[in-house]
């Protein structure tokens, strides 16, 4: 079982988020609320023992942005420990040099959008149901308000 926001971590995920390096404010930019065909991002979820930068749990798709202290022996041996033990739960860690989010952000986001599992966005209350969220231009939402009595605007 994944032990996801650990208590003891909750201090350092509320002050990584509120100090995103300029790349990660940058990406955070282009997929926060949703804006990724649809997928919720979260920013500095921890998993075990480990923050990761953004993860998708919808997707159970991890995404870290790599400086220059990664690609120093020590930085590569912690990242290799880390991508093994998130990756033993069945997350996929994808990971861009930092640069690369400022140098060319379309190649990232078609990467992300490359290693989604399914082809369109759902909720996970909606996939529970076994149905998307979108049923002929109608969100179900507005089906259940008609339900009640309600109106489509």
């Amino acid at each position: 079982m994944i032990n996801y926001n650990k208590k003891k971590l909750q201090g350092n995920r509320k002050r990584l988020r509120n100090n995103l390096t300029p790349a990660e404010a940058a990406l955070w930019s282009l997929i926060k609320n949703r804006q990724l065909d649809g997928r919720k991002f979260r920013r500095q979820q921890s998993i075990g023992n480990y923050i990761l930068d953004f993860y998708c749990p919808e997707e159970k798709l991890a995404i870290e942005l790599d400086g220059e202290d990664h690609y120093w022996d020590e930085g590569m041996r912690r990242d290799k420990i880390k991508t093994a033990y998130v990756e033993s739960h069945g997350i996929v860690i994808v990971r861009f040099e930092n640069k690369l989010v400022f140098k060319d952000p379309e190649f990232v986001l078609k990467t992300i959008k490359n290693k989604f599992r399914s082809t369109t966005p759902h909720s996970s209350r909606f996939a529970e149901l076994g149905a998307p969220p979108i049923l002929g231009g109608v969100d179900h939402m507005s089906i259940a308000n008609v339900r009640r009595g309600g109106t489509i605007c």
